[in-house]
């Protein structure tokens, strides 16, 4: 952690801030890989469709872990990059199997909603220290994730 930065955010407060968004950037990570596993693994007679769909998410999903990561960042942190410390961090658990296309979209939809949960946890400190561009980040990832997860939900119907 950087000390010597004066952004009118506390290092003691900038580290908590990073160790929350630590833990999003790890379920972030680890929905990615399942995204893009489940790109590549879909069978079934809506194969195309959520081949397709699967790809949206974990391009949209890559380009978040590089938001949050640059964050932790800014913040004066070291972002996590090892796939051990994503593991020890994340709520979302990764899948070594090959479930039916359902049960990828029911994995997906409580994913995207844990992630929003996680993202979620973190607006009380970032709001309590005036830490905007957290916050900003923060909504945009709770906007992507809630959405995602109504349109996977959409499926299941």
């Amino acid at each position: 952690m950087t000390a010597d930065m004066n952004m009118g955010i506390s290092q003691k407060e900038r580290e908590e801030i990073a160790g929350h968004l630590s833990r999003l950037l790890a379920d972030t990570y680890l929905l990615y890989l399942k995204t893009h596993n489940f790109h590549w693994n879909v069978t079934g007679p809506q194969f195309d469709s959520l081949h397709l769909l699967f790809e949206g998410q974990y391009t949209e999903l890559a380009l978040a872990v590089d938001e949050i990561a640059e964050r932790i960042r800014a913040l004066g942190a070291f972002a996590p990059g090892s796939f051990a410390t994503y593991l020890k961090l994340a709520s979302i658990r990764e899948e070594e199997g090959h479930p039916e296309a359902m049960q990828m979209i029911e994995q997906l939809t409580r994913d995207h909603e844990t992630v929003a949960a996680t993202a979620r946890s973190v607006f009380p400190l970032a709001s309590k220290v005036h830490d905007e561009a957290t916050a900003d980040l923060l909504t945009e990832r709770l906007r992507f994730h809630e959405k995602t997860a109504w349109m996977l939900r959409s499926h299941l119907s």
